[in-house]
């Protein structure tokens, strides 16, 4: 572990270096390279800039921000188990996040720079990582034997853990990743049929601190009667087969909503591998249609 830290402040380095890199190449630009963006005062102070002043200064309003993802991943290769497994493993997840933050904090002091830490999905490099990490190293129960790195500090999908816990677990890695983080549970069932345990999850999330939470539900309609909730193979009010086709043989769909890394999406066909595997080992939390069910079993 002591070396893990040793390598990721060398990893560190290199990323400071290169968002260095990549502002002094944006700073040499002008006003005329960004007519919308610095023409019409859209960044802050951008306005008072001529065509041919350069941005620099401008663009200091903005963040340099360093992302990561698979911190379950990294646990696993660490300790052997993911920050949902055990308590040791989550401190030092905190542990981990927690020095990024601490070094994005020092550049900030060093640079006058806005640099921040952010928990990202990594859409495409959520695939791409594990490949190439799979041909170097093999394949690694919990670490490279699936098709995606887990999305930044999230209590992988496939792992079964109430709603509750999975909150209560993700909510102190908000306050170190200031560039940005989001947490989201599952439901399979239409949160409008019990409003008092959808609530429920909402202000649990506020109470441990979520700076951005989610809840992900199936929205289905039916374009035939109009139905809208969650719909099967058939139709809960007219009874209507999502096979059903028209009088040019044509097959009626049911319109379906699901929501992928923010997207909210009709079918996955457009998503890569990785995301497609990801939504598809995703645990759904049951409970929600059970009026009666207590937080902790959600």
């Amino acid at each position: 572990i002591d070396w893990f830290f040793d390598e990721l402040d060398r990893k560190i380095d290199l990323v400071i270096d290169q968002l260095l890199a990549r502002y002094k190449v944006q700073a040499a630009k002008t006003v005329k390279n960004y007519p919308f963006l610095m023409g019409q005062g859209i960044w802050l102070d951008s306005e008072k800039l001529g065509p041919n002043d350069t941005v620099g200064e401008v663009l200091k309003h903005g963040t340099l921000t360093a992302g990561f993802i698979g911190l379950a991943e990294c646990l696993k290769a660490l300790t052997g188990k993911h920050h949902g497994e055990s308590q040791r493993s989550q401190n030092l997840g905190l542990e981990i996040v927690g020095h990024m933050r601490k070094r994005m904090d020092e550049a900030t002091e060093k640079y006058g720079m806005n640099f921040s830490l952010i928990a990202t999905p990594a859409e495409g490099l959520s695939g791409r990582f594990v490949n190439i990490d799979r041909e170097k190293f093999g394949v690694i129960e919990g670490v490279t034997d699936r098709e995606y790195y887990t999305n930044s500090f999230h209590i992988p999908v496939y792992y079964p853990i109430s709603a509750y816990e999975k909150i209560r677990l993700e909510a102190p890695y908000h306050p170190l990743t200031n560039g940005g983080h989001i947490s989201y549970i599952e439901l399979d069932g239409d949160p409008t049929t019990n409003v008092e345990a959808f609530e429920n999850v909402i202000r649990f999330m506020k109470e441990c601190g979520i700076g951005y939470g989610s809840i992900n539900h199936p929205v289905d309609r039916d374009p035939v009667c109009g139905y809208t909730g969650i719909i099967n193979d058939e139709c809960p009010k007219c009874g209507r087969s999502a096979l059903d086709t028209d009088e040019n043989g044509e097959v009626i769909g049911i319109e379906r909503i699901r929501r992928v890394t923010g997207y909210l999406a009709g079918t996955l066909d457009r998503f890569n591998d990785a995301k497609k595997a990801e939504v598809r080992d995703r645990v759904k939390h049951m409970s929600i249609n059970d009026p009666d069910a207590p937080m902790e079993q959600l």
